[in-house]
Formats: structure tokens, C-alpha cells, sequence
């Protein structure tokens, strides 16, 4: 008995001390508040890939622990929910916020402590230097606002519309929008003739849309996400307006145009390829990874409350370069930054990252393509 119970010693006292223990990943998003369409299923998405990953092993037989919180949309709560999982809960790494405005209200605390946090916002001054501050740790996985803008002037281009009228909303995402249409609009031949602003939470732009109009725009381009966008379209047709309507990357969804309605038929926007997924050819590298995402999410049920968006991919390959960074390099902050940041040739949902010191973001106009609406439903526009 004596050498069993002294062989077992043996045995534990060899085990690895940390091969039971899970690597933490804390993960918040807007749960709650006016965000909480595209919050409540990037965290869903993130518990799907997480549970894949340790499925298929782990990172070297540990499994991933994600520690959820709920940002509510408040800077100051997110910023809050960042020094407890830095200091309390000691995760590895850090996936989220949603929105661009809680994403700056952390990211002087993570840079601060050097760990890698991978988030999920629309904005670009999360990783602009400069007045915006470093972001040497800090990483995200939506198109950057300048892709998308030009992926859409390189459309409007095509279309040969060059005199367009700018609505924007007055939050960090719509002034980061506005600011880099017009940075990047002289390069495509295009002209802002007017440009108008209107809070997040408004419920009527028919001012600011009868100002446009005076402009004599040939299009009309609107820079925000959630309900606002539709009620730009709706005030639109109400105001008997006849001009194409264009509408930003955040607003791919189905509960565009079903807030919408029939005033989202014809409005175009960019958007990543998971909104036209059957469109694709298989000859498109993320046409598997797309179905793959596509069917998990479609297991889980997912698809009969939240259907998918334009949204849905951001946390599935913010985690899985995470991961995949993690297998190469282990979780000590700086290797794990550094793998992070050489990610190379990643497929994902939302197109193929390539990062480096100087983009930590890694994808370019090639993944994105212009969708339109047609009979209620997202198409690739001609």
C-alpha cells in the first residue's frame, strides 16, 4: 500500500502544475444598452470558438476560460471591467469591448499593463498612434473605418458618383468615419459638397437630410450603426428624396431592414463577405472558413434570435488569432503580443489578417465587398 500511495506522489509531483489549469481570456461587451443587438451575439460567438478550441485540445492540453462582463456601453464601466480583469482576474489576454468610444476608455489602462487585448470595435483610434496614443498591445479584429470608407468611394467611384452629401453621427465611430472620408476623398475624385451631424439616439434627421439635398449631391452617405441608419433611410423616402442612399460597414444586418423596411430597398453599404456567403465562389480561401462559422452558429440556435450580420465573425477570429498566437508562443504578455502581431496569412470570417507593427488590424479592401438590398434581402451589388 505504502509504495501505491508513494508511486502516486511520484506521479502528481511529475504532472506539469499548471496543466489543469484553464487560460483565462476576459471577454466584455455591450450586453446591455442601446449595443446590445451586436454585443449579446459577439459574446454567444465567443463562447462557440472558445468551446471549439478546447474541443479540439486547447492550447496544449490547457483549456480557454472566458470571464464575460457587460460593458452596458459606459467608458467608465468598461474601463472599470479592464483593471478587474487585469488585476483580479489576471487573465492572458483580453477580447472586446464593442464600441469605439468604450474601447478608448481602455486602452491607456491595457496598454499600461502590456497585455494583448483583441477588440471587437468599429473605430480606428483604438490602434492609431499619435493624439489617439500607442497601441502596442492593442489589436482589432473589424475593418478599419479607412478600409471601409475605401472600399465605398472606390464603388462610388465605379458608379462615376463624385459629389456626395455626408450625414454623420456624433459619437467616436460617426466622427471617425467623417473624418477619414474626408482625409481620403480628394484621392478618389470625390467632393463632400455638404456634410451634417445628428446625435446617436435621434429620432428624426429630416433637417439635416433637407440640407443635404440643397447641396445638389449626386449620392448620399450615411456614417453610423444601429437604428439611426434607418431612420436616415425612412426620413429619405419621406422626404421624397431621389438619391442613392449609401450606408456605412456597421449596418450589414437584418435588423436594418427590418427597422427599415421597404425604405432599405436599393441602399448599398460595405460589408464583409459573412453577409453574402452564398454568393461566394469556391474558389474564395474564406468561403470554408465561412460555412464552417456559418454551420456552428446555426447548431447553437443562434440564427433564430440573432441573425447573422455583418458583426457576427469579429470575436470568432479575434479569439482564434489569439489562440493560434497563444500554441505559438505561450501567454507571457510580450511573446504573446509579438505572436500577435506576426500573425500572417490568417483566414478568417471577416477576411485574411495580416498584421504587423504598424497595422493591428491586417486587413485591406480586398475584404470587404458592396451589398445591396434587394427584395429584403443582403446581395452583392453589381
Amino acid at each position: 500500500m505504502k509504495k501505491v500511495l508513494f508511486s502516486l506522489a511520484l506521479f502528481c509531483f511529475a504532472l506539469p502544475s499548471s496543466a489543469a489549469e484553464p487560460i483565462k481570456i476576459g471577454a466584455f461587451f455591450d450586453l446591455s444598452g442601446p449595443a446590445a443587438f451586436i454585443g449579446t451575439p459577439t459574446k454567444l460567438v465567443a463562447e462557440m470558438v472558445v468551446e471549439k478550441i478546447n474541443q479540439e485540445g486547447g492550447i496544449d492540453g490547457r483549456s480557454l476560460e472566458l470571464i464575460i462582463n457587460d460593458t452596458e456601453g459606459d467608458p467608465a464601466k468598461a474601463a472599470n471591467i479592464a483593471k478587474k480583469f487585469l488585476y483580479k482576474d489576471q487573465v492572458a489576454a483580453i477580447i472586446g469591448p464593442t464600441r469605439t468610444g468604450t474601447g478608448m476608455s481602455v486602452k491607456p489602462i491595457v496598454e499600461k499593463a502590456g497585455i494583448p487585448t483583441f477588440m471587437t470595435v468599429g473605430g480606428d483610434p483604438v490602434i492609431m498612434g499619435g493624439k489617439f496614443g500607442p497601441f502596442t498591445s492593442v489589436f482589432k479584429s473589424p475593418q478599419r473605418s479607412s478600409i471601409a470608407v475605401k472600399r465605398l468611394f472606390i464603388h462610388l467611384q465605379d458608379k462615376g458618383l463624385t459629389r456626395i452629401g455626408l450625414l454623420s453621427a456624433s459619437d467616436s465611430f460617426g466622427k471617425d468615419g467623417a473624418r477619414w472620408m474626408e482625409e481620403l476623398a480628394p484621392q478618389y475624385g470625390i467632393e463632400i459638397v455638404a456634410h451634417e451631424s445628428f446625435g446617436p439616439k435621434d429620432t428624426d434627421m429630416t433637417a439635416q437630410l433637407t440640407n443635404l439635398k440643397r447641396a445638389q449631391p449626386q449620392a448620399l452617405v450615411c456614417w453610423t450603426i444601429g437604428p439611426a441608419g434607418a431612420i436616415v433611410a425612412k426620413n429619405r423616402v419621406q422626404l421624397g428624396i431621389d438619391l442613392p442612399l449609401f450606408q456605412c460597414h456597421g449596418l450589414p444586418d437584418p435588423k436594418y431592414i427590418e427597422l427599415a423596411g421597404t425604405a432599405a430597398e436599393g441602399n448599398r453599404m460595405p460589408s464583409t463577405k459573412l453577409m453574402v456567403a452564398n454568393e461566394l465562389p469556391d474558389s474564395d480561401p474564406q468561403k470554408k472558413v465561412i460555412e464552417e462559422f456559418l454551420r456552428l452558429y446555426q447548431e447553437k440556435g443562434f440564427d433564430r434570435q440573432f441573425p447573422i450580420n455583418t458583426h457576427s465573425g469579429y470575436a470568432w477570429d479575434a479569439i482564434m488569432i489569439v489562440a493560434e498566437a497563444m500554441k505559438k508562443a505561450g501567454t507571457k504578455p510580450q511573446a504573446l503580443r509579438a505572436a500577435i502581431e506576426n500573425t500572417r496569412n490568417h483566414v478568417g470570417v471577416s477576411g485574411i489578417y495580416n498584421l504587423s507593427p504598424d497595422d493591428h488590424n491586417g486587413l485591406d479592401v480586398d475584404s470587404m465587398v458592396i451589398v445591396e438590398v434587394k427584395k429584403a434581402e443582403f446581395t452583392l451589388a453589381d
